[in-house]
């Protein structure tokens, strides 16, 4: 079986992370945990298209049949814990946070075939409007990923200028911090793959013109709790680094 070697994660690695904001592990999933992700998504999309059945649509929120896909499955199910809380994930947190991470956010991003859909340039934490530490975002290529099928493009902070969090404008659907005609650099990199960056920068993504679905699994976790600005908890703060040590998730009952 497949495992990552937690020195994969050097020290050139946590240079770029805080000098630019990002790095890119190549083919860091182990085979089973890749295997359960692409099970997952299955499972996610034929859950919403169950949705739009009953409901006689072909748009549910974001989720547009046969097109796109913005699905949050583990706080629905539980089922992705073996993968979210494992050990490389929490050696990339500790990596990132340091010795204290939650679990925030967890999204299915998939792109089907011949879709035109983009996402315009932003920062994760410009969707964050209450004051918070910068988290980090763990970009999962279930797919090999190009700039033909749709990859997340990468501005690293020396390029795009600025390492904090700004004022987004929407445009569309879009939140937009980032108005230059730098390209930025492209994810281009194996299914199994993980692009990690900081919520603070800047990346967008590019429409999938193959004639095969691209799927993306995002997983987000954050140095302590985020509080809305409503004064509750803003979406997860399941830990799994404290003070150091990883975290075992309690068990959870998952969707049958």
């Amino acid at each position: 079986m497949q495992t990552i070697n937690p020195l994969q994660i050097s020290e050139s690695h946590r240079r770029q992370y805080h000098d630019e904001g990002y790095f890119i592990l190549e083919r860091a999933i182990p085979d089973h945990h890749l295997a359960l992700l692409r099970d997952e998504a299955e499972r996610a999309m034929a859950d919403v298209h169950r949705q739009m059945d009953e409901k006689h649509t072909d748009i549910l929120g974001a989720n547009h049949r046969n097109k796109r896909y913005f699905i949050l499955w583990h706080k629905e199910t539980g089922r992705l814990a073996d993968f979210l809380f494992s050990d490389y994930m929490a050696e990339i947190c500790r990596a990132t946070l340091g010795e204290n991470a939650c679990l925030f956010y967890d999204q299915y991003v998939i792109k089907t075939e011949k879709t035109g859909v983009q996402f315009s340039w932003h920062q994760d934490s410009g969707y964050v409007r209450a004051p918070h530490k910068p988290y980090v975002s763990c970009w999962c290529a279930l797919d090999d990923v190009s700039e033909s099928n749709g990859t997340v493009y990468i501005l690293p902070y020396s390029r795009a200028g600025v390492r904090d969090r700004i004022e987004h404008k929407q445009v569309g659907t879009d939140m937009v911090g980032y108005f230059g005609d730098d390209p930025g650099i492209p994810v281009i990199a194996p299914a199994g793959s993980i692009a990690v960056f900081s919520s603070t920068c800047f990346h967008r993504s590019g429409p999938n013109t193959t004639d095969r679905t691209r799927r993306v699994y995002l997983a987000q976790y954050s140095p302590e709790p985020i509080i809305n600005l409503q004064g509750n908890l803003s979406n997860l703060a399941e830990p799994i680094l404290q003070n150091g040590k990883k975290v075992t998730p309690p068990q959870r009952s998952s969707m049958a």
